[in-house]
């Protein structure tokens, strides 16, 4: 572990160690500028001596690989995890505005005029993840001196992870080109068999492995053949297969991260157009070299260029972004019906943000384990998960609510969740 240091004038100077920081900040020569990363500022303008600084980056569509090196040592690694539920929130909040529009402004006439997009648009869902992954960058590289960056992008054929033999006009034409709809496609894709009962030379439907309610689609991706004896109301409830299907999140093979990392290179070239571009394919053949099993980390710390580790470091760290705000200011349920105005029950009394001087996503420490709050309940209760995502709850009980009481607040967070692992 290493801390940024920071000169009076804002420039970043060489990294130093922990115990090094800790003179500095008890002999008041410096103050804490910020926690995540662990930065301070020195309250004289040094210049100091400057290495060779090596920032890599290993992209992708979920995970982000980071690490900064210098003369054979690792000085930081670690991954960032990017948003994975932008869409799905925003079409629940679809959802909530269409049904509420229908019930109040059911004859509205339909307008237009908000339709045209700004040059280099892109969907919320990617729009988020390639920003973020930017912020996270620029962030790195403004905390050390003359930073060398190097960003390995991919570069992916979807109709080929689909079809290696594919060639000329066929890129013309969808898996479904032939067939009179999707439908009979998934037939014939699955075989004609059903996917439950593995039988073949029964009449067979189509079935949602989302269901369209949860935001699935008509797509094939989300189509599977299921007979008529196993497409039932009864395996579609709760606990049955059907729905243990959609729960466990059983998927057909996706393809949409291939063409998120081309419009990902697209944009990288165009951000930083004097960064070093490497890929996959130069990547492995590094990383063994050095000797380091597959991480997106490890991936990072071949990528920024460093001939051998001499001196690798037995932390890193883990960046994961937490939703705050619920932007549905509608809820799903309406309240309609009433023979009396209902002038005492609040919208969003459960979107509460502060309760007793706690807020979300403060980091907190609860029977031997660190977790962050995600929600509160009730006068006094809170929910807590580590930053895996799993709950943290009170030993032998079943609830997963906690009591306030039992919280110790170790710091205050925006919007990101910043964690040190020991690897040792």
């Amino acid at each position: 572990m290493i801390v940024f240091v920071i000169n009076k004038h804002g420039e970043p100077l060489m990294p130093c160690k922990p115990r090094k920081a800790r003179l500095l900040l008890k002999q008041k020569k410096a103050k804490i500028i910020s926690y995540q990363p662990f930065t301070i500022q020195l309250f004289y303008g040094s210049s100091g001596y400057k290495q060779e600084i090596n920032v890599g980056i290993d992209l992708g569509a979920k995970h982000v690989g980071m690490a900064i090196t210098s003369e054979e040592k690792v000085l930081v690694k670690g991954e960032i995890e990017l948003r994975q539920d932008v869409k799905q929130l925003l079409d629940i909040r679809r959802t909530y505005r269409r049904s509420r529009r229908n019930r109040k402004t059911r004859y509205r006439k339909p307008r237009f005029q908000n339709r045209t997009r700004s040059e280099g648009w892109l969907p919320p869902s990617i729009q988020s993840r390639i920003g973020n992954t930017f912020f996270w960058i620029d962030k790195f590289c403004s905390l050390v001196p003359n930073p060398k960056l190097t960003i390995e992008v991919g570069k992916f054929n979807p109709h080929k992870m689909i079809n290696p033999a594919i060639q000329g006009v066929d890129y013309q034409q969808g898996q479904a080109y032939g067939y009179h709809d999707v439908r009979y496609f998934v037939f014939a894709r699955d075989q004609y068999t059903c996917q439950v009962c593995k039988k073949k030379n029964k009449i067979l439907n189509t079935h949602h492995l989302v269901y369209r309610s949860h935001g699935g689609t008509d797509r094939a991706d989300n189509l599977i053949a299921v007979c008529t004896d196993c497409h039932t109301d009864e395996n579609h409830q709760k606990g049955k297969v059907l729905w243990n299907w959609m729960m466990d999140g059983k998927r057909l093979p996706s393809y949409k991260e291939g063409p998120f990392m081309n419009i990902f290179r697209r944009r990288v070239f165009a951000k930083y157009p004097e960064a070093n571009i490497s890929y996959g394919s130069i990547t492995t053949p590094k990383r063994k070299e050095l000797g380091l099993e597959k991480s997106h980390a490890n991936d990072a710390i071949a990528i920024s260029g460093i001939a051998s580790i001499k001196q690798n470091v037995n932390t890193m760290f883990n960046i994961k972004q937490f939703r705050k705000k619920k932007r549905s200011l509608h809820e799903a349920t309406a309240r309609k019906g009433r023979k009396t105005k209902n002038t005492t029950s609040k919208r969003n009394v459960k979107n509460v943000k502060k309760l007793k001087g706690f807020y979300l996503n403060d980091r907190v420490q609860l029977f031997g384990q660190v977790g962050y709050i995600t929600g509160f309940t009730g006068a006094s209760g809170a929910y807590v998960k580590s930053i895996d995502g799993d709950y943290i709850t009170i030993p032998t009980k079943n609830y997963k609510q906690v009591g306030l009481n039992v919280l110790k607040r170790t710091c205050h967070n925006n919007n990101w969740q910043y964690e040190q692992r020991s690897l040792g």
